[in-house]
């Protein structure tokens, strides 16, 4: 099993930055994909940032330029740096990890984090 806990959300007016922290624990040794989702009222789960293990990255069009999504793999930990954030990012940021033991795939989601960007 794998445990994923998020921190570093909250309320931030148009333009401020967060800190976005995940620490995985538990099964870990497999875990190759990490990254970020995010779910607004109403929306569909959509997919923010990835990193695998080895550093390659991948974002959302409408966060390129804005945010970066960096790991720390002798911490266990990935981040995500969002800055220039806008109402429009508002939403629950949920953390994921993809592990494959035994050849077998498996997905993994933290509880959530509240990012609120206010007018």
């Amino acid at each position: 099993q794998v445990q994923l806990v998020e921190s570093g959300g909250g309320l931030v007016q148009p333009g401020g930055s967060l800190r976005l922290a995940c620490v995985a624990s538990g099964s870990i040794s497999s875990i190759n994909t990490m990254g970020w989702h995010r779910q607004a009222p109403g929306k569909q789960r959509e997919l923010v940032a990835a990193i695998t293990t080895g550093g390659s990255t991948n974002y959302a069009d409408s966060v390129k330029g804005r945010f970066t999504i960096s790991r720390d793999n002798a911490k266990n930990t990935v981040y995500l740096q969002m800055n220039n954030l806008k109402p429009e990012d508002t939403a629950v940021y949920y953390c994921k990890a993809d592990r494959v033991r035994f050849g077998i795939p498996s997905t993994y989601w933290g509880q959530g984090t509240q990012v609120t960007v206010s007018s």
